[in-house]
């Protein structure tokens, strides 16, 4: 059962999640731990610490021990992941295009939607992947949701324009290292 909408999980003692990441074909890609951090009605967020070796994307670099703040919204087709160094350095974000969130008794599960958008600290934007989404053939198979997805990465660069939540310093100063458990 899915709890879209309700931000009713207790933040107040240390909640554990696995969150799943399901690739666009619907396969599920990975799933790891995260600890729960606060957020408004309409989202789920998680701190989560990256486990793997050193990944340079050539436009972001994952370092072993950064751990993200992980903001999923459950009405919303997009998620937006802050990046931070071991030592609190606060390195961008990467968002996702995805089916909206879901949200189990443990379990918090997002679908991959292609397109992916990376926000600097200076505000600076880059756009990823739309050669897969235009390869997907979705604009002809599912044209409804090829809309959905360029609106959302729309929505995504106008809240990250204005610096709106997630993107807001408010957030990311309510979840900093001391507020939350570390993952």
């Amino acid at each position: 059962m899915s709890d879209r909408g309700n931000a009713s999980h207790s933040v107040g003692v240390e909640r554990n999640w696995t969150v799943v990441k399901v690739r666009p074909d619907g396969v599920e890609a990975t799933r790891y731990a995260g600890t729960q951090i606060a957020a408004p009605t309409g989202w789920i967020a998680v701190r989560a610490g990256w486990v793997h070796g050193r990944l340079d994307l050539g436009y972001l670099v994952f370092e072993p021990d950064d751990w993200l703040d992980e903001y999923f919204a459950l009405e919303r087709p997009y998620n937006a992941f802050a990046l931070h160094r071991a030592n609190g350095a606060f390195v961008g974000w990467y968002c996702n295009v995805t089916h909206p969130t879901s949200v189990d008794a443990r379990t918090i599960v997002w679908h991959d939607l292609f397109v992916d958008i990376i926000v600097y600290p200076d505000g600076r934007t880059l756009v990823l992947d739309e050669d897969e989404l235009a390869d997907s053939g979705l604009e002809h198979s599912d044209p409804a949701l090829h809309t959905l997805i360029l609106k959302a990465r729309e929505d995504l660069l106008r809240l990250a324009a204005v610096r709106a939540y997630p993107f807001s310093e408010e957030a990311r100063s309510a979840d900093s290292i001391g507020e939350g458990a570390r993952a």
